[in-house]
């Protein structure tokens, strides 16, 4: 980045990635400037710590600052290519770069860990961010969500460390060459870019191919790395593991080292998975692995990751679950530590296009559950698809018990259900109702 101050332009500033990277702009002294469709949480948190931003499109709500030929603009990969203010700039010349172009430069030159996969990113570079903090380490790391009871994801101590997510969707971090990687799953997912399953695996292999010093992969995974997984043969694994009220303990051994009676104060599975992910790659890049082990107890958690919450008499479970293979992760958590409860999913579906891609394996997940309620699919960036909607994955579930609400029920289904457990789980705006729901309560 310019020693001189430089004027950034961020169309999409809201997203959760790019807000980071204006942060940083901010903290190294630059002048930032953002658009988004709407106002949120998190603009508003941008506009408070000094960012002007727009919610107009248009070129003329522009601010005058913003019309310098060295404004460097940076867009999200979601923003359409038809955008006005994306159009001018382009057609006058500015410099444009996508996210996941201005943040690979940011990476150049530095020792970087990236983490890749289908599931699994942001815990994981939280696990990891939370690592380097607590083991003292100079490193700035831009996470793909947020620590719960926090409202930046951009965190920074230094710079001898950068820890970033490898985001696959639209390719984007084919750009990125780490010096450590991890890849923690390759589910397909993004057909809409990939089309296929073969090139969604090949666009990982590239990656892979791309990590500078040593690259971590989950066991089983068809790439030459150090592998990590639970009670497998492999070179960072966890074995004995018991459950806690709220976690777990277990034994962990890396390539050199065992460790006993190691707590985790997160549940799920995946949980245990992305944790050892982390420790792995800070293994790795050196850091001391008994002290970072210590702090697995203290671990403040990721908003809208298992977050677990009381609701009068219920328990609910708040999770950005959006595909199968999530959806079954959270449901193997509940039937661990509440095998013997009534479990209600409450499901935003996200995308038309994941919803056409996956629909079986949603329709197979969705059925293990004692009673089903969907909300309509959550567009995002997509037009509709013809055909694929909430109301016929509930004419094509077979199951006893389903319906299908608008947003603004989900209290009212939650206190008339007969499940003492609710899952609810989407990557759309599914995330705001709950933070409503939990400023409600039935006591009147």
């Amino acid at each position: 980045m310019r020693q001189q101050p430089t004027t950034y332009y961020f169309i999409g500033i809201g997203g959760v990635g790019m807000s980071a990277l204006a942060r940083l702009c901010m903290y190294e002294g630059h002048k930032v400037f953002g658009y988004d469709r709407v106002c949120s949480q998190v603009t508003l948190e941008l506009e408070q710590e000094g960012i002007q931003i727009i919610y107009q499109d248009t070129v003329e709500a522009m601010f005058p600052e913003v019309f310098h030929k060295q404004t460097q603009i940076i867009y999200t990969a979601a923003i359409p290519k038809v955008h006005p203010q994306l159009c001018f700039f382009k057609d006058s010349e500015f410099t444009v770069k996508k996210r996941a172009f201005f943040m690979a430069e940011l990476c150049n030159g530095k020792r970087t860990l990236a983490v890749a996969g289908t599931h699994g990113k942001t815990t994981t570079s939280a696990f990891l961010t939370h690592i380097f903090s607590e083991t003292k380490q100079a490193f700035t790391s831009i996470m793909g969500g947020f620590f719960q009871n926090s409202t930046s994801n951009f965190i920074r101590t230094g710079t001898d460390f950068m820890l970033v997510e490898a985001d696959e969707y639209d390719r984007s971090f084919l750009h990125l060459h780490p010096t450590f990687g991890a890849v923690t799953s390759i589910d397909s997912d993004h057909l809409d870019v990939y089309e296929t399953r073969e090139a969604f695996e090949e666009a990982f292999a590239t990656f892979s191919s791309q990590v500078k010093q040593q690259l971590i992969v989950a066991y089983g995974l068809p790439f030459e790395g150090l592998t990590y997984g639970t009670e497998v043969d492999a070179d960072y694994q966890i074995s004995n593991v018991k459950c806690l009220e709220a976690g777990y303990q277990f034994d962990l051994s890396t390539p050199t080292e065992k460790f006993t009676q190691v707590k985790l104060n997160q549940i799920g599975e995946h949980n245990l998975s992305n944790m050892l992910c982390a420790i792995a790659l800070a293994d790795q890049s050196g850091l001391p692995i008994g002290a970072a082990l210590k702090s697995m107890d203290s671990f403040p958690g990721v908003y809208r990751r298992m977050n677990l919450f009381k609701w009068n008499d219920k328990l609910l479970i708040d999770d950005y679950a959006h595909h199968p293979t999530e959806i079954r992760s959270v449901l193997q958590t509940l039937k661990t530590f509440y095998p013997n409860q009534r479990k209600c999913i409450i499901f935003q579906p996200h995308l038309f296009s994941r919803t056409q891609d996956f629909y079986n394996e949603f329709l197979a997940v969705l059925s293990e559950f004692d009673e089903v309620v969907l909300l309509d699919i959550y567009p995002a960036r997509e037009l509709p698809i013809a055909g694929i909607t909430s109301a016929k994955m509930i004419d094509d579930l077979n199951h006893p018990c389903k319906k299908l609400i608008p947003k603004s029920l989900i209290s009212e289904v939650i206190i008339e259900s007969k499940a003492s457990v609710f899952a609810l789980l989407g990557a759309g705006d599914i995330g705001e109702e709950i933070q409503v729901l939990k400023s409600k309560s039935t006591v009147q």
